[in-house]
């Protein structure tokens, strides 16, 4: 499906394109990107974020429940470069993102729900392969995850 909008997929697919609520704001260089979903669930500790963007990504977006946290950014410039570096297409963040100046001159998608200069801890928490929910919608390991200027639409495998 080459040229697609999430607007197009939700009027063409109704129910089976699950539309994300919104709040997710774009903070990447790129603002159009899909991929296969890898999901990461962990709230104000990113060290399972560390492990995984450092990765084969194989153009797959990662999708990181951080429960809607404000306490502390999930990912930051030095996470965004090393997802592209290892083929990741974009990263979406129930949470919050940093460093939104280099964030936006990166070759990635990068979503979130708000910025927050504060790090999160790196103590080891958090769980790899969970299905999710992102803004009031399953997210499973294996979607295929569309995003643009209108928001995010997930559909299954």
């Amino acid at each position: 499906m080459a040229d697609w909008t999430t607007c197009d997929l939700a009027d063409d697919l109704g129910d089976a394109a699950r539309v994300a609520l919104p709040g997710l704001r774009h903070f990447g260089g790129v603002t159009r990107f899909t991929g296969i979903v890898e999901t990461i669930s962990c709230r104000d500790d990113n060290s399972r974020v560390r492990e995984i963007v450092r990765t084969p990504g194989e153009g797959r977006v990662l999708v990181v429940d951080g429960g809607g946290s404000m306490a502390s950014a999930l990912v930051g410039d030095m996470l965004g470069a090393a997802a592209i570096e290892h083929g990741w297409t974009g990263i979406v963040v129930h949470g919050c993102v940093r460093d939104s100046a280099v964030l936006a001159t990166l070759d990635l998608g990068v979503m979130a729900l708000a910025t927050n200069p504060r790090r999160s801890a790196w103590d080891g928490a958090g769980t790899v392969g969970d299905v999710v929910e992102l803004l009031g919608v399953p997210c499973r390991p294996g979607d295929v995850l569309y995003a643009d200027a209108d928001g995010v639409v997930l559909l299954d495998a």
